[in-house]
């Protein structure tokens, strides 16, 4: 008994770290099926006890809100919902009644208020009890209607979502890869508590009802469907359901199943609903769920296979990661053969070995994961050697998780942010080379120097023969290559990754030396601090650079491959030129902060990265943001701008 209750403890603690991690700070420390593995471990074991621990997430709901937003507490509690993966179960609960069947969604979950068929509030679920109010951010809404037909209190709720079509095209956006959103529910969650509703409008936000809470004076015939139908009639996107029994129950949950690849709304199950309104009201609830409705989560398909081999994979931050290959097997109707197994330390509890049998199953029916070693070796043998460069690695213990690094600073793979700074739009602009595409050209040892990407042509069979690429991807990155080989003379500059050099930087000194490159790579450190705006230690960075023979010729042989071409000065604003200005946040008017870096370097100004005493202007629509660079503008005395804001300086 007191080993079950020590492990019960363990239990809570794992869960409640991972539950609160996901859910106030929108970050994942194990996948869904590990979570309900172990939540499903500690409920049997409070059932075997009989004892419940006072803090155990079986009878909890949820976190404390963290944000700045207003709080307020729900009418009646928002339950989550009690759940199954066995369908007969699902079957079971259901009886003779007839149900609704939809979408499990992704996202944030909402309570909104109608008064006068307008909108008078929006509350996120919060911990269950205490939301956080976000009124003006759900005005902005792709999809929620502002004014319905309905002149009584409506309070519904719904889920607010980012659609994976949307979640790709921002974080293609975002060219620092490490900077890019884990998944749509991080970025929904993010976008919906913005303080400024300028940001939330620019993420594409969906509302999609799922539950009428109330609307009096209207008969809905005891119906839940039935207030589906009508809240659809108002203007709502509902989720997609379906009408079901136990007789069609099975052939509706396989529906859903074969279209979740298809499916661009986030989703991690279903939902059961009975239809009828008293009979659900008669059922009342648990201290942590209501009666009348059921969460089916998918029964991850699992299949047994061997352990081939580890491949391991060094980064452009020194991190090797090890990814499983094994003996191909069918899962959810594809043939996958690898999957992540992310760091040592979940290699150490599998305690894989090559040989070893293996359980391999897809998260959410999408992405492979090892769900157990049958074998348990522990035979692995882990790497000495950086399989790129040949360097010594090292364990690197972070709180409880292992990783393991290159030591040598001047490995391969260490250079990719270099090259993906040389491709970026700033630069040579070159579509097709992302940071992992040059992880694998590094690796593949096509990429030893910037040159060396104007000559891929050279590596033609082996670029096609690449996984994820073939004729067409070789024939499109071969094209954006060719239209890159002419370049303005401050992106080439940019381009090279001096440090302290940004393009603005750049602008300044190719203006001053009249668009010479011969003459700014002679340049002494005098010539270049006599240009306003460019400092002793820019200055510096700039004449140690070239002062390098190395880089010297690796610029020769870059030169070689490519034209350059003066840039023409832009009409001078007043109010921008000379004044240094830092960007943060989403914007509106602008398709991108390089866009409006290039307007305001248009005009005479500058931008720079962080802000100091020397900024005039933090650029940020969110000016009651609690972002370190809002925080250091306010220290500083600072003028923060909004978009629209800096534009009316330009008219001015």
């Amino acid at each position: 008994m007191e080993e079950k209750i020590t492990r019960m403890k363990a239990l809570v603690s794992q869960l409640n770290e991972a539950g609160r991690a996901y859910y106030q700070q929108d970050r994942e420390l194990m996948s869904n099926y590990e979570y309900d593995a172990l939540y499903d471990e500690l409920a049997a074991l409070e059932k075997e006890t009989g004892t419940v621990l006072s803090n155990s997430p079986t009878v909890h709901v949820g976190y404390e809100a963290v944000s700045e937003l207003p709080k307020e507490r729900h009418e009646s509690p928002m339950l989550s919902l009690d759940k199954t993966k066995d369908v007969q179960a699902l079957k079971s609960w259901l009886g003779s009644n007839a149900a609704s069947l939809s979408w499990k969604m992704d996202g944030l979950t909402i309570v909104l208020t109608y008064r006068h068929g307008v909108l008078e509030k929006a509350v996120t679920r919060g911990n269950g009890e205490i939301g956080e109010v976000i009124t003006n951010n759900a005005r902005v809404f792709k999809n929620l209607p502002h004014k319905i037909a309905y002149d009584g209190e409506l309070v519904l709720r719904g889920e607010a979502v980012i659609k994976y079509s949307d979640f790709k095209r921002i974080n293609e956006q975002i060219e620092d890869v490490d900077a890019r959103y884990k998944n749509p529910r991080n970025l929904c969650s993010g976008s919906v508590r913005q303080l400024n509703n300028a940001v939330t409008a620019a993420r594409s936000v969906y509302f999609y009802a799922f539950t009428l809470v109330r609307a009096d004076g209207v008969d809905f015939a005891n119906s839940r469907i039935q207030q589906m139908e009508w809240l659809k009639q108002l203007g709502f996107d509902i989720v997609e359901y379906c009408r079901v029994t136990a007789d069609t129950l099975e052939a509706a949950v396989e529906s859903f199943a074969a279209r979740i690849a298809q499916n661009d709304i986030p989703s991690d199950g279903l939902v059961l609903t009975y239809d009828d309104i008293e009979y659900s009201r008669s059922l009342g609830t648990t201290a942590k769920f209501p009666r009348d409705s059921m969460a089916f989560k998918w029964a991850d398909e699992t299949a047994r296979t061997q352990l081939l081999e580890i491949e391991w994979s060094a980064s452009r931050t020194g991190l090797i990661n090890p990814v499983a290959v094994f003996e191909p097997v069918e899962l959810e109707g594809t043939t996958v053969s690898r999957a992540s197994v992310h760091n040592l330390s979940i290699i150490e509890s599998l305690k894989l070995g090559i040989g070893d049998t293996i359980e391999v199953y897809k998260a959410n029916m999408i992405i492979p994961q090892i769900a157990s070693n049958l074998t348990k070796s522990g035979r692995l043998q882990i790497p000495k050697h950086c399989p790129v460069c040949g360097g010594e690695t090292k364990i690197v213990q972070m709180n409880d998780t292992k990783s393991l690094y290159c030591t040598n600073t001047d490995c391969p793979a260490k250079k990719i942010k270099a090259y993906s700074l040389f491709v970026s739009r700033d630069a040579f602009n070159i579509e097709g080379l992302s940071e992992a595409t040059l992880e694998k050209f590094v690796q593949e040892g096509f990429i030893h120097e910037f040159a060396d990407i104007f000559r891929l042509s050279g590596h033609k069979a082996a670029i096609i023969a690449l996984d994820g690429f073939g004729e067409k991807s070789y024939e499109n990155l071969l094209e954006s290559i060719e239209k890159a080989r002419q370049i303005l003379l401050p992106k080439f500059i940019y381009s090279l990754g001096i440090p302290g050099v940004g393009l603005s930087n750049a602008r300044l000194i190719c203006a001053a030396f009249d668009q010479d490159f011969d003459a700014i790579r002679k340049a002494d450190e005098a010539q270049l601090t006599a240009i306003p705006g460019i400092g002793q230690v820019i200055a510096q960075s700039v004449v140690d650079f070239f002062a390098r023979q190395s880089n010297q010729e690796m610029v020769d042989r870059l030169l070689k491959e490519v034209t350059l071409i003066g840039e023409q000065q832009g009409e001078r604003v007043e109010n921008i030129a000379g004044k240094t200005f830092v960007i943060t946040g989403s914007l509106i008017h602008f398709d991108n902060r390089s866009a409006l870096k290039a307007l305001i370097e248009e005009k005479g100004g500058k931008v720079s990265g962080s802000v100091s005493s020397k900024t005039d202007y933090l650029i940020n629509n969110d000016n009651r943001s609690a972002s370190s660079k809002n925080k250091k503008a306010h220290e500083l005395n600072i003028p923060i701008l909004t978009e629209d804001e800096f534009l009316a300086l330009l008219e001015e």
